[in-house]
């Protein structure tokens, strides 16, 4: 499988988006981590089993192989979405989670109406990505 596809570049891409979560976030690991669960369990992005320390938070945000809960980088997506500091995918790897992330949160009847829904900051940093991601879900690879 080459390393440049869309999954290879997702998974690399979900530790990225947790970085910046914890660089944007105004509060300590401890605290980011409890934000991060108690908004997946509120919003429904997923269901952590017991909330994570800033340690393991720390940690997901470090391995771009390991083995992140996909509640954690929906969620940081959700979140930075919010965010009025308009924060954008700082890499390819990180439009790629971030668009997977964005698919995942919500359901969209076509791509068309994905990027539509997408904050006006971010539909051209996510046009490729989304397109991307679209394509694989539709494959049913990351679903």
């Amino acid at each position: 499988m080459p390393q440049d596809d869309f999954y290879t570049k997702t998974r690399a891409g979900l530790s990225a988006l947790l970085r910046q979560w914890r660089s944007l976030g105004q509060a300590d690991a401890d605290q980011l981590a409890l934000i991060l669960a108690e908004t997946a369990r509120v919003a429904k992005l997923g269901t952590p089993d017991a909330t994570p320390s800033g340690a393991t938070l720390e940690q997901w945000s470090q391995d771009e192989h390991g083995d992140i809960p996909l509640w954690a980088p929906r969620t940081a997506v959700f979140l930075l979405n919010q965010m009025p500091a308009r924060p954008t995918p700082q890499s390819e790897a990180e439009a790629c989670a971030w668009a997977y992330c964005w698919l995942r949160n919500r359901s969209f009847d076509s791509l068309q109406a994905a990027q539509d829904a997408l904050p006006a900051h971010l539909k051209a940093p996510l046009e490729d990505a989304l397109e991307a991601a679209w394509r694989d879900q539709q494959g049913l690879r990351l679903a």
